[in-house]
């Protein structure tokens, strides 16, 4: 009876911040005497909590409520926040979308922008675009080289400001932009990946043009960096992944004129780095992009520019193999205006088209599953951005 009019009191909990450790977000563990607690309302920490007379959906359980509001589409959590206070209050917690990592509830969402000022977020499922907000950053900051990358329900965007390197992040739960912690070492040119709510940063030039070897790590959670152990060998405009849960730099130079074949592996859990002779044989040059790679169902594949061909990358051989054709052209540019992007099971191209009714942006994909024949890969198109150019600036993928 007691534990009956316990719960009549309090059905469910949501907060900004949930006390588990970045590791215990990266690989998914959970206490569930403490969860049943937190649902239950037996804790009480100073976060909002609601009561059962005032139901989310009438007629439903809260529990329930939830539930079922953590699988409807992302694309309705903002209308859903105008509905009244309490709706507007949990779509602001950002419980929901812990709630949706919990139930693997993920939808895949390509945040991109082609004209430096304006970021777009394009809904796959919907076939939907929308503008966020602007970044309210000065006028170096929006025309200057960017660099991006998704980290939980973040959106980071590395830059230069008038007097230094800068960061600013847009967060999907608030739906707004703020200034981001700097990391210790500041730089650009640097390799980076994502899994869960972790980022790392890699080599990557300074404000003087030096080569790092540096690497930091960045949690989401707590919007802090941490220095981690050298890589072997400085390396800037290269590219970084994640991959078996281990974190990898390739490509890169030293110098202007010094290109590196090697890769470099990170591992999380020993944090030490060891060096991969020849896992990337393409040289790169100044004028070239950092290498276009993606990562599916942990297996690597990559751009060749010169050839406009997907490559897949064999762990046991480290070597590459052939599989087929882009669906547009990266050798016009030198892999520059062009993005090559995870997007689930799927691997994802952003790029240009020039046709009779103008330019336009052009998203495809093509799941790695369902094979290849005869070097012609199924790539199917997903969305189009018309008139707004043929030039990629940067391009992110955010699953939540």
């Amino acid at each position: 009876m007691a534990s009956e009019t316990h719960k009549s009191k309090k059905v469910f909990y949501c907060s900004n911040k949930v006390n588990k450790s970045s590791h215990d977000y990266l690989f998914g563990k959970e206490d569930e005497e403490e969860r049943r607690m937190r649902l239950e309302g037996e804790v009480d920490d100073g976060h909002c909590k609601f009561g059962s007379s005032d139901s989310l959906l009438p007629g439903l359980h809260d529990d329930v409520s939830l539930t079922c509001l953590a699988w409807a589409s992302r694309s309705d959590y903002a209308s859903l926040s105008c509905l009244n206070g309490r709706f507007n209050s949990l779509i602001k917690s950002g419980y929901l979308y812990d709630l949706r990592r919990r139930l693997g509830v993920v939808e895949h969402w390509v945040y991109m922008v082609c004209d430096p000022r304006d970021w777009e977020a394009f809904d796959p499922f919907r076939e939907k675009w929308l503008r966020l907000p602007k970044i309210p950053c000065d006028d170096c900051f929006n025309f200057a080289d960017k660099e991006s990358l998704a980290v939980g329900s973040e959106l980071l965007v590395f830059g230069r400001e008038l007097f230094d390197f800068a960061i600013w992040k847009y967060s999907l739960v608030q739906n707004n932009w703020a200034k981001c912690e700097g990391m210790k070492h500041r730089r650009c040119l640097f390799g980076s990946g994502s899994l869960g709510s972790i980022a790392i940063i890699a080599g990557g030039s300074d404000k003087n043009g030096n080569v790092l070897k540096s690497a930091e790590l960045y949690d989401s959670l707590t919007g802090r960096w941490e220095i981690l152990p050298n890589m072997h060998s400085p390396r800037r405009s290269c590219s970084g992944f994640f991959m078996d849960g281990k974190f990898y730099v390739i490509g890169g130079m030293t110098s202007s004129t010094d290109s590196l074949t090697c890769g470099e592996e990170f591992d999380i859990q020993t944090r030490k780095w060891r060096k991969i002779e020849g896992m990337y044989p393409n040289v790169n040059r100044a004028a070239q992009a950092p290498p276009l790679v993606a990562v599916v169902n942990n297996q690597l594949y990559a751009v060749e520019y010169l050839t406009n061909m997907v490559k897949k990358y064999d762990k046991k051989k480290n070597s590459w193999e052939v599989l087929g054709r882009l669906p547009v052209r990266a050798d016009s540019s030198n892999g520059w205006g062009l993005a090559f992007k995870a997007r689930g099971e799927e691997l994802l191209v952003v790029g240009g088209h020039r046709g009779p009714e103008g330019e336009s942006i052009v998203l495809s994909s093509w799941a790695p599953k369902s094979g290849f024949k005869d070097g012609t890969l199924d790539w199917k198109v997903i969305g189009l951005k018309e008139h707004s150019g043929v030039f990629v600036y940067n391009c992110a993928v955010m699953g939540c």
